[in-house]
């Protein structure tokens, strides 16, 4: 169980990086967050991804094998537009920022999920 908790912390606070630095790398003209709705649509986003990459996944094994190596950008794509649409929290406005949007969350999550727990860990194991 503590395992879980601490792989859903790691994935919404990933999520949550991917999101804010997206924002501030291409701006409101592209990729639009705001605050008030922020939350909703980083809970969209990460329960989006959760429930479309093992599905996606599934379909892209099943009638494209060579798509397989990018389920993880469809996911992001999918679950952006849930977000956008579900949720007051993200505008992406321009194909710029779809294309580019999609590439940079991606990314970031991906690489703030892998560094958070290097640095937990070597925080825990500092303060051991």
């Amino acid at each position: 169980m503590v395992r879980f908790l601490w792989n859903l912390v790691v994935t919404v606070v990933a999520a949550a990086v991917g999101l804010l630095l997206t924002n501030l790398i291409l701006g409101s003209e592209d990729f639009d967050m705001n605050a008030s709705g922020f939350i909703t649509a980083l809970l969209i986003f990460v329960a989006a991804q959760a429930i479309l990459s093992p599905f996606i996944l599934k379909l892209s094994v099943r009638y494209a094998k060579a798509l397989t190596g990018g389920v993880a950008l469809v996911s992001t794509f999918v679950a952006l537009l849930l977000a956008h649409i579900l949720s007051d929290g993200l505008d992406i406005k321009t194909l710029n920022g779809w294309l580019l949007g999609t590439l940079l969350v991606w990314l970031l999550s991906a690489i703030a999920g892998w560094i958070l727990p290097a640095v937990f860990l070597k925080n825990k194991l500092d303060k051991d």
